[in-house]
């Protein structure tokens, strides 16, 4: 059985503080971020789960990193895809500009990383539920 192979996001060390070590930020703490800020951003219904997170919600434990992946890209830079469904009668490019911006700062804000890429997929449309209305 292949063993996951441990990857973490190198934070800058601040200057004068060298000494004190390196300091490591797990995939999944960014992707954590990025799922929190998404959610944040007016016109963002929800982003989109796996089975696995779907389960965990129903028992429920709030997943706040689905549909939210990270990366390194080959040159060593940090790229994030959100999977998200907006609401309907919001402007999706203005909506996946948001989405890009809030990220791009939560991310650069908690830990001092920057983003090269935020790539957003618009994965559904949300209408509003008839049912709730009445």
């Amino acid at each position: 059985m292949a063993e996951k192979q441990h990857v973490a996001f190198v934070q800058p060390t601040p200057v004068g503080k060298e000494e004190l070590g390196k300091i490591e930020v797990a995939p999944e703490v960014i992707e954590v971020i990025a799922g929190i800020a998404a959610t944040e951003v007016e016109g963002i219904a929800a982003t989109r789960g796996n089975f696995a997170s779907g389960v965990a919600e129903r028992f429920g434990k709030k997943v706040h990193s689905k549909g939210i992946k990270s990366a390194m890209s080959e040159e060593g830079n940090i790229v994030i895809d959100v999977f998200c469904t907006v609401k309907y009668g919001f402007a999706i490019p203005k909506v996946a500009k948001d989405v890009q911006t809030t990220i791009r700062q939560a991310i650069l804000n908690m830990t001092a990383i920057e983003t090269s890429e935020v790539n957003i997929h618009i994965t559904g449309v949300q209408f509003e539920n008839t049912k709730d209305a009445e």
